[in-house]
């Protein structure tokens, strides 16, 4: 097995955890009403977008536009951002900071608006441990294009071969592999460990 001298970390599903329904839940009690407007009005789709790039302003706009009767809660998503990311994954967070603290060389790579990464960065202190960070809304590429691989490996001077790679996306973990990457999909805390020591890094 190839020697890894490089690891990184998709963020949310492995370090963070995110979910739109838990102010919406508040929002718009009802079940039926609230899984049409999160499936069909502010759909991971829409959000998509904001990870490309997109500003908040614009895509508002174009819901508001095509969805009028519901400006309010189109405008609620953004305002009430924060309380989709309620937690770190612990278990998770330590087997980062086991690899920090033992000198490896540790980057993060994600699917994430800009300045909602800005405000989940403010929030949690590891997220500032990283030696650098790729977001895919500072850089207009997304998972699992190929060419946000080679943008990540390249400007953090990466060599592909000897990095490691995990996400809890299949898809991306594919995109990592096409890149020339080693990558292993995030199920779980123990599965992590048991990954990372598979491939010899430190893991206590």
């Amino acid at each position: 097995m190839t020697p890894i001298r490089h690891v990184v970390f998709d963020l949310g599903g492995v370090l963070l955890h995110w979910d739109a329904e838990i102010p919406f839940r508040r929002l718009i009690p009802d079940d039926e009403e609230r899984s049409y407007f999160l499936t069909e009005i502010c759909s991971r789709a829409w959000n998509a977008e904001q990870d490309r790039g997109r500003s908040w302003e614009e895509a508002e706009a174009v819901l508001v536009e095509a969805f009028p009767q519901h400006e309010s809660m189109i405008r609620a998503y953004r305002i009430h951002w924060p309380e989709m990311v309620p937690y770190h994954h612990a278990d998770s967070v330590t087997a980062l900071e086991v690899l920090l603290d033992n000198a490896v060389d540790v980057t993060a790579l994600t699917n994430f608006a800009a300045d909602t990464f800005e405000v989940a960065r403010g929030r949690y202190p590891f997220l500032r441990r990283f030696r650098g960070v790729t977001v895919s809304g500072q850089v207009g590429l997304v998972k699992p294009d190929a060419a946000i691989y080679r943008h990540h490996h390249e400007s953090l001077g990466l060599d592909p071969a000897t990095t490691l790679f995990f996400d809890d996306v299949a898809a991306n973990v594919e995109g990592a592999q096409s890149a020339g990457w080693q990558a292993e999909r995030f199920e779980s805390p123990e599965k992590l460990l048991d990954d990372l020591a598979r491939y010899g890094l430190p893991t206590a």
